[in-house]
């Protein structure tokens, strides 16, 4: 997966939300990414959105130390891109093909992301010297056509 933002929603409408990094962080994140698609119309992306980010904000919690986990979501009437930021820019997400007999016991998530999401990756915030990382995805409606294409420069 290349370093790469993910292009904002056009005519979107920006929600952030900070959260202590513990393990309801998770919960919390999932149920304040729901009640904005239950609320804008976009029920049907409801679930895999819950999935989506219970994985990011969970890997956020698990392997980084970050006193707060910062959640921006941007929404429109196609599509919503979420992204989860932490201060750990260089553990950095990496897909691994499944294992055999499914026996595979972490990096699962990671599939998941790239099996429901129109696109998915991360990119590394604060200039030359990042001291941060931003895991992001994109989920549509269906027949809004395939990933965002990435745009230099946006930061989530």
């Amino acid at each position: 997966m290349t370093p790469t933002a993910p292009r904002p929603p056009q005519g979107g409408e920006l929600y952030r939300a900070t959260l202590p990094n513990t393990a309801n962080a998770s919960r919390i994140a999932r149920e304040f990414v729901t009640s904005l698609l239950t609320t804008g119309g976009h029920r049907g992306l409801a679930d895999d959105a819950r999935l989506c980010v219970a994985e990011v904000v969970t890997n956020a919690h698990r392997h980084t130390r970050t006193p707060l986990i910062q959640l921006c979501a941007t929404v429109n009437r196609k599509q919503v891109t979420v992204a989860v930021t932490d201060n750990a820019p260089w553990f950095l997400p990496v897909l691994t093909p499944a294992a055999p007999g499914g026996e595979q016991e972490s990096g699962r998530g990671l599939l998941l992301l790239d099996r429901l999401t129109q696109g998915w990756g991360w990119t590394l915030l604060g200039g030359c010297t990042p001291d941060r990382k931003a895991v992001w995805f994109t989920l549509g409606r269906a027949g809004t056509g395939g990933a965002s294409a990435p745009v230099p420069g946006y930061a989530p």
